[in-house]
């Protein structure tokens, strides 16, 4: 275990192991939150340096904040500060993010989960009670289907990716949690409804959707770390997925069955207009608790 607080004496300083006091869980915080400066506003870098000082020293957040001065006890402290002052997800340092109250493994090679998505999967969970089937495209973490077959265990959950490391680890947070999902890899703009014959009540996606020309103004905590293949989507043609999804869901739900995706919020109108001429009926569009238009519930006619 590599400690800030190691016994060894400095040369010419034989009372060195009795004067230097070990690292505090407070020091460790404002340690991390000073690195970030520059790269996160003041608030987001306290929450990430209190995240990743509570996990790194096995203990929960409300420890962290009621005995601020115990040891930090934390493997490796200098290199957890410099990959997160470099940038790296705080989740991705880590290996897991929280979604509606569960934990959910994460690494590079899939999106960390976000808030935003949270309101999507449990306004499906609230509306979805009665289907048969649901299908979750570009899965990644398995967030969305693991979430659904848990809440809904009444209804079948298939979910795909066309990443076996995405697979892989969506298989795992799968058995972890207990969810029963049946994972497929495929790929949404080939051959998604060869992959899955089955009759859907239900398909979700949160596809890639930020254009290429938007990649340089992305925080670098995104753009450098997560798979690009996950987020972007050509200028010319930034609805390509949803497109792709919304002509397979023609042959795979079943009629009056519904389309659920997570949107770029300036695609909205654009979004509602291409749903109407895929076949698609009564697209309401909702926002997110930042208040800008990133879900929509479309209806097979």
């Amino acid at each position: 275990m590599t400690r800030l607080d190691d016994d060894t004496p400095r040369t010419g300083c034989p009372d060195a192991k009795r004067d230097r006091q070990p690292l505090t869980r407070r020091a460790a915080v404002e340690r991390i939150r000073a690195a970030l400066e520059g790269l996160y506003d003041a608030r987001e870098a306290t929450s990430i340096a209190r995240m990743a000082v509570a996990e790194g020293s096995g203990i929960t957040l409300s420890a962290l904040l009621t005995a601020p001065e115990a040891p930090a006890a934390i493997d490796d402290f200098e290199q957890t500060v410099a990959r997160l002052a470099a940038g790296c997800p705080v989740q991705y340092l880590l290996g897991n993010a929280e979604f509606l109250g569960r934990r959910f493994a994460v690494g590079e090679g899939v999106l960390i989960p976000r808030p935003e998505t949270e309101e999507l999967a449990a306004w499906i969970a609230r509306d979805e009670r009665g289907a048969a089937a649901i299908l979750d495209v570009g899965t990644g973490s398995g967030c969305i289907a693991a979430t659904l077959a848990l809440e809904l265990p009444r209804t079948r959950l298939y979910a795909a990716d066309i990443s076996e490391r995405a697979l892989a680890i969506a298989a795992a947070n799968c058995r972890t949690l207990g969810a029963r999902v049946a994972l497929r890899r495929a790929d949404a703009l080939a051959d998604l409804a060869e992959v899955f014959p089955e009759p859907f009540d239900a398909i979700v996606s949160n596809p890639p959707y930020v254009p290429e020309c938007e990649r340089a103004a992305m925080h670098p905590n995104v753009r450098d770390y997560e798979p690009r293949e996950a987020l972007f989507v050509p200028d010319n043609d930034p609805l390509r997925f949803y497109r792709a999804i919304a002509r397979a869901g023609q042959r795979m739900l079943r009629p009056g069955g519904r389309l659920y995706f997570e949107i770029h919020p300036p695609f909205a109108e654009a979004m509602r207009r291409m749903l109407d001429e895929e076949g698609y009926a009564g697209t309401e569009v909702r926002d997110d608790l930042f208040g800008k238009p990133r879900m929509t519930c479309s209806r097979l006619q």
